[in-house]
């Protein structure tokens, strides 16, 4: 064999290699890919970091999310939301910072939404195998009920939108198959513009 037949067979294989390697650190894609949304509203930043489930052909409530169980809210780990600046949420002020978004989805009735201080995830709470219900309540920065709505058609993946018409109060929506609901935070603007004239 020649030099050039030689630094071809040399150029050959280490192409294959790398291709190979390539290959090996390729992943499939993740089930539940991972998510975020956020928007600025008054002051105050708002995100929401999640992953994002899909339907599959299954019944989501009432079968792969049971009615009265506390679920998480997405998938993997845990939902995060984050407020940069203080909040009120659910009729309580909350601090700037992260909170576990938990959610207890109902047969009838309205839903319950967990916002937990400590930032856990929901399976912190299991005892014997079901959510202690009462050491997740005590944990809660606040809980709120919402009304939840059918959609005229269902959605595929889990999503978080956040949207506000007066740039004061958001509304954070989740849609998720046919089920969706929204919730107000209140950013409030006008207290934070009332301390900052008091300063000056």
């Amino acid at each position: 064999m020649n030099k050039k037949s030689i630094l071809t067979a040399l150029a050959f294989s280490i192409c294959l290699v790398l291709t190979t390697q390539s290959f090996a650190q390729l992943q499939a894609p993740a089930p539940s890919p991972a998510a975020s949304v956020s928007a600025n509203v008054g002051f105050t930043k708002i995100s929401i970091d999640y992953s994002s489930p899909a339907v599959k052909g299954r019944k989501v409530f009432g079968d792969l999310e049971k009615y009265g169980v506390t679920w998480r809210a997405g998938a993997n780990g845990p939902t995060i939301i984050e407020f940069s600046t203080p909040v009120s949420v659910g009729g309580k002020n909350l601090a700037a910072g992260k909170y576990s978004l938990f959610i207890t989805p109902m047969e009838s009735g309205d839903w319950t939404v967990h916002l937990n201080a400590k930032g856990k995830a929901v399976f912190d709470f299991m005892a014997d195998g079901k959510i202690d219900e009462a050491a997740l309540a005590k944990d809660d920065a606040v809980s709120f009920k919402v009304k939840t709505m059918t959609t005229p058609m269902a959605h595929e993946r889990l999503m978080y939108m956040i949207s506000a018409e007066d740039n004061k109060v958001a509304s954070i929506h989740f849609v998720w198959d046919k089920t969706m609901f929204a919730f107000p935070v209140d950013t409030q603007v006008d207290q934070k513009m009332e301390g900052f004239k008091a300063v000056f």
